[in-house]
């Protein structure tokens, strides 16, 4: 261990949720949330992070048309066990039926516990599209049910699903994600009845439930694909979706009854059926 690590302090105005998303596409290492921004620690000077969220905010602020004011502080700070801190500050979560911690918290005995390490994959149910999903997955999502997961990421919607009986699939195009479900999955001493690295195109088999936690402008792309894979009165949850684009969302999935929208900050989350 280091002698000293670095802490990277920032503070946003607004759009909390859309710096969320670059930091966990951007970080090597985890991050926790405060009210007023993030906090950053590594071993790692963190001034290239600051830089990078700066040029985000730009980006942002040209992009949406809005004002947000950005503050980054540094600091270089004795390394007595910033990991341990780090632990310290991620707390548990309870979202429906749910009960979602790391490793180092305590089960929930009344609650169906999720096993979650936030540093391995983004996706820990903090993240509003992530907690939305979990909602409609726990009022949803019945025993013996077969559910796709579109996009799995760290696996929290496929394990949400496992832990009320369901039988899951899950893919994800990107080979890390894929390995980190499988991992949590272990964690929670359950298993995939399958798991890809890929889409969801030109499947054999339909499911009575098909989760898709992407983006926008993916699940337009892949609407036909999600539909086909529904069976008769199946449920299609559709999340990832900011509030901006959800008529865009929606004029693709026409031919689809919407059974309820899930509204939480900027985003929204769709559950749909076939008509």
């Amino acid at each position: 261990m280091h002698e000293h690590y670095y802490e990277l302090t920032v503070k946003v105005s607004s759009h909390h949720s859309l710096f969320s998303d670059f930091l966990a596409d951007t970080l090597p290492v985890g991050f926790e949330e405060t009210e007023e921004g993030f906090i950053i620690r590594s071993e790692d000077d963190l001034e290239t992070i600051a830089w990078g969220l700066e040029q985000f905010r730009e980006a942002l602020q040209k992009a949406l048309g809005v004002s947000i004011e950005l503050e980054t502080e540094q600091k270089k700070l004795k390394n007595d066990d910033w990991v341990q801190l780090y632990k310290e500050s991620i707390e548990p979560l309870t979202i429906e039926k749910f009960y979602i911690h790391p490793t180092w918290s305590e089960d929930n005995p009344d609650l169906i516990n999720i096993v979650i390490d936030p540093a391995l994959a983004f996706g820990t149910g903090h993240h509003p599209t992530t907690a939305s999903v979990l909602k409609a997955i726990s009022k949803y999502v019945k025993k013996d049910d077969s559910v796709l997961d579109v996009g799995c990421g760290s696996g929290i919607l496929s394990l949400a699903a496992m832990k009320l009986g369901a039988k899951v699939d899950a893919c994800d195009t990107d080979e890390i994600s894929v390995k980190n479900s499988l991992e949590n999955a272990e964690l929670n001493s359950l298993e995939f009845s399958k798991i890809w690295e890929g889409s969801c195109t030109n499947l054999e088999q339909q499911y009575d439930v098909v989760v898709a936690n992407i983006v926008a402008d993916v699940l337009i792309f892949l609407a036909n694909d999600l539909k086909k894979a529904l069976k008769e009165n199946g449920i299609l949850i559709l999340s990832g979706i900011l509030d901006k684009y959800e008529d865009k969302v929606i004029s693709a999935y026409t031919d689809c009854e919407i059974v309820e929208k899930i509204n939480q900050d900027e985003w929204v989350s769709l559950v749909v059926k076939k008509r």
